[in-house]
């Protein structure tokens, strides 16, 4: 059992080293040039008399990024991403978190870092990547490894505008990987087609095992996601035959009819998360690759990436809802009620993940880590810490793990519990609807549901009317050109709310 995530390395690059492994628009690196740059960048970190520290690595999307990413955890370190398209008051709010020492920039950032308020040593990959390699001092780092040693911090989102640093260590990234690998069924030949940001923990899918197995990624332009018919042809010319994207993504193909001009002809796993995926757009998918095998992914960063899968073996209706179906091996999922007890099946509860798939906490963070990393309540006996996801689910009379919405997505309206997960649901069936999202107006105690869509508001209303009950009707209807997402790939309602704020509360 591998204890070091570059143990993958070690062994792929002696196998075949002269294989591609990453690919970015202008550039590629073969395994042996990802193993020889670095160990030199670990034994540069390492001159700076770092020991087990946080590294911040601000580079644009590229294989010289990952490599970074590699050479910090030679280092005996762990890697902070950050990117320039994230605002400047965030970066420096997540320096102040850190307490970095060090930043890894490119030529193209090196100039906006040094407008931050970073304090430590700023690096250039191009004067680090050729630096010769101390192999008594990497071998000695290795030698004192750990597998609870961290490898990453990855910042998510804080509900006080603070972003959280979830920090994940060797040994549930490993644990992540081979579950993930054993279930989508990677091989050496894969070819993974990235879609995701390399400051989410969601392109682990395809980081590791590339190096597990000596698979080939690609880094797809981010531009490309604009031109569904340019992306698709990228994929055949390229002969990507994996991709593990969020829905959005794979809407924004489906919606556009891109499949009546190109279809991806090499595509075999296609996995999914981040979102519900409308049940119409999944089988526009499936008609268009029949031969694909879909997956819908489920899990959060606090557990190190997906910590549920579903393999989709059979036909659903336009209204259900595709379940995230069952934890990975080695991975317990509870569902706790209100009281922190175990519900029935059928019963909705909060989703708890149990097991090595939890992350070590948020950085430099107590009081937040002990509000969502708890003694599992069901143990008595033990210290067992559990992640409270926040999310909602039920096990449906299949006995398959069903998300059912955010805990903050329930409100209490006109006496009724709602979910507003529901009401998009049943907004989505229609074949006129692109994309949904509903929040919620607690001040003049409102639902407002957003679309994107060739349907008028009316319209919409009047073919929901026929779906809901009278006390889950959306209060306003809204159309928009283009519905707002997060970098991850989410909709993006914190966007909405100030959408509605500005336009429609303020205006009145």
């Amino acid at each position: 059992m591998y204890n070091h995530v570059l143990d993958y390395l070690a062994e792929t690059v002696a196998r075949v080293p002269e294989k591609t492994a990453f690919v970015g628009e202008n550039l590629s690196y073969t395994f042996r040039q990802v193993y020889d740059i670095s160990r030199s960048i670990g034994s540069a970190v390492l001159s700076k008399g770092l020991n087990k520290e946080p590294v911040i690595v601000f580079m644009q999307k590229s294989p010289q990024t990952i490599v970074t990413f590699f050479g910090v955890v030679n280092a005996g370190c762990y890697y902070v991403p950050i990117d320039e398209e994230m605002p400047a008051a965030r970066i420096n709010l997540i320096f102040e978190n850190c307490q970095s020492k060090l930043m890894i920039c490119d030529n193209n950032t090196v100039k906006l870092a040094q407008e931050l308020s970073f304090d430590g040593d700023i690096l250039i990959f191009d004067n680090i990547c050729d630096y010769k390699t101390d192999n008594k001092l990497l071998l000695n780092v290795r030698e004192r490894a750990i597998d609870t040693d961290p490898i990453y911090i990855v910042f998510t989102s804080g509900s006080t505008g603070v972003p959280k640093g979830v920090c994940a260590c060797h040994r549930s990234v490993i644990d992540y990987v081979e579950q993930l690998s054993s279930v989508l069924e990677f091989d050496e030949n894969t070819i993974f087609g990235n879609q995701t940001p390399l400051y989410f923990d969601a392109c682990l899918k395809e980081l590791y095992p590339t190096l597990k197995f000596g698979a080939t990624t690609y880094l797809i332009p981010h531009q490309l996601f604009m031109f569904p018919v340019k992306l698709v042809e990228y994929l055949n010319e390229n002969k990507i035959n994996t991709i593990c994207w969020v829905v959005s993504a794979l809407t924004m193909i489906s919606t556009f009819n891109t499949f009546a001009a190109v279809v991806p002809k090499y595509l075999r796993t296609i996995a999914f998360g981040s979102e519900v995926f409308p049940v119409k757009q999944l089988n526009i998918w499936r008609d268009a690759v029949k031969t694909a095998s879909f997956f819908n992914l489920y899990g959060p960063t606090e557990g190190t990436g997906m910590c549920c899968y579903y393999p989709i073996d059979r036909e659903f209706s336009a209204d259900e809802t595709i379940p995230i179906g069952y934890p990975f091996k080695n991975t317990d999922i509870l569902l706790l009620d209100n009281e922190d007890r175990q519900v029935e099946d059928g019963e909705p509860g909060e989703i708890c993940i149990r097991g090595t798939s939890v992350t070590l906490g948020y950085y430099n963070n107590p009081d937040k880590t002990k509000e969502a990393f708890v003694q599992n309540p069901l143990n008595k006996f033990y210290p067992e810490i559990i992640y409270r996801t926040g999310d909602i689910g039920k096990k449906n009379d299949r006995g398959e793990l069903v998300f059912l919405s955010r805990k903050d997505y329930q409100i209490k309206h006109m006496g009724h519990r709602i979910e507003l997960g529901e009401i998009e649901v049943n907004v989505n069936v229609l074949d006129e609807i692109k994309f949904s999202g509903c929040i919620y107006d607690s001040v003049k105690n409102k639902i407002v549901l957003f679309f994107v869509g060739d349907i008028t508001a009316a319209e919409l209303s009047k073919a929901i009317k026929e779906r809901l009950p009278r006390y889950m009707m959306p209060n306003n209807i809204i159309s928009l050109k283009n519905m707002p997402f997060t970098a991850n790939g989410k909709i993006d309602r914190v966007e909405l709310k100030k959408i509605y704020n500005e336009k429609y509360i303020n205006k009145n």
